[in-house]
């Protein structure tokens, strides 16, 4: 039992076991909340609007997205045989996913119950969880295009999860928690703009940086469609608007330049003239030094005239 195989493999079946009851029942709390309890978590969200509220069509398909992914990942965890793809599901998110799905689980019901500060605690504990997870991936287990499917599977869950609770989930509960949310029925979005705004050029210049530094198409695509589900729900004030606006457009921008920058001026390599034959060369100095040039061979010494020598 002491062994680290033997460990590691226990690990992985108690993943095996664990990560699709977690998300079974994480689906399941959401689809309940959403579909059959009344106020819906959408209903709530209406209820409370802010200056950042998404429509609630467009996070839909993007949680639908991430339970895609995590039902693929549920999938790799039974049938990987890479040892690195298996240490990568154990060490990288491993339990962080299954404590992440049961409080996603709890949230729902939170949130409909209109608990917003327990509900605010909730996705700031969410997002601690999931910000480990992303960094252990790609400190120790970065995405490498040997292993395609562990990019597929694991890393672009992992980071779709981080960057909805980051720019969406978090900000959102947060400001309904701190009295900044709107009447719905005379709202006035001219009020807690400014927070509104510099919650959306935080997170999207936090964005910005991750895609231009890895060249993360996942994030950078993560963070487009947040955008667009913000600036996609009008009325909103024209901070807030313009801002989303102007990163739906930067954040491409910034990867294809990224990319073309790092194969222009990072991977090639400057190649000096002559170093080809400088090897060949130091190889035959190196064996006129030893040996007379005829196969290398070492000559004995020979006797030195000391009267040609000094005179």
């Amino acid at each position: 039992m002491s062994h680290p195989a033997v460990r590691e493999y226990l690990s992985l079946v108690r993943l095996q076991v664990l990560t699709p009851l977690s998300l079974l029942i994480n689906l399941a709390s959401v689809v309940v909340c959403q579909a059959v309890v009344n106020p819906s978590i959408s209903k709530v969200s209406k209820q409370h609007p802010t200056t950042i509220s998404p429509r609630p069509s467009v996070v839909a398909v993007y949680v639908i997205a991430i339970y895609a992914g995590q039902i693929g990942y549920c999938l790799l965890l039974v049938m990987a045989k890479k040892p690195e793809t298996k240490k990568t599901l154990i060490k990288g998110p491993g339990f962080s996913l299954v404590l992440a799905n049961w409080v996603m689980a709890i949230w729902a019901i939170t949130w409909i119950m209109q608990w917003f500060l327990a509900a605010t605690v909730l996705q700031g504990l969410l997002l601690l969880l999931l910000l480990y997870s992303n960094i252990v991936l790609l400190v120790y287990h970065p995405p490498t295009s040997e292993r395609p499917f562990d990019t597929m599977l694991i890393h672009a869950p992992m980071r779709f999860f981080l960057v909805l609770q980051l720019a969406l989930m978090f900000p959102l509960s947060l400001f309904v928690a701190l009295g900044l949310a709107q009447n719905p029925s005379s709202p006035d979005y001219n009020v807690h703009q400014w927070a509104g705004f510099g919650v959306v050029l935080g997170t999207n210049l936090l964005g910005l940086i991750v895609v231009m530094m890895r060249r993360d198409i996942v994030w950078c695509v993560a963070a487009v469609w947040t955008c667009v589900s913000i600036w996609s729900l009008r009325p909103k004030p024209a901070p807030v608007y313009v801002t989303v606006l102007v990163f739906t457009a930067l954040h491409p921008l910034a990867l294809v330049g990224s990319v073309i920058y790092h194969r222009l001026y990072k991977d090639r390599g400057i190649a000096l003239p002559g170093d080809e034959e400088q090897p060949a060369v130091l190889h035959n100095h190196r064996s006129g030094a030893n040996g007379s040039g005829n196969g290398g061979e070492t000559r004995p010494p020979r006797e030195v005239d000391e009267q040609a020598v000094w005179g």
